[in-house]
């Protein structure tokens, strides 16, 4: 039983796959947040040009 535990114990396998999902939701983070700022300023950009050449 006491080697099963240490075995147990032991065993990181899992914890790959959760720093890849951190990394992944962290990136995910950031590429939506740079989306909806460039977003936003690309439709203000696009709307002063049409104001401009109406």
């Amino acid at each position: 039983m006491n080697d099963y535990m240490r075995r147990l114990w032991s065993d990181d396998a899992g914890q790959d796959i959760a720093e890849y999902a951190v990394m992944l939701a962290v990136i995910l983070v950031l590429v939506v947040g740079t989306i909806r700022l460039i977003g936003s300023n690309a439709n203000n950009v696009f709307s002063n040009t049409a104001s401009s050449i109406q």
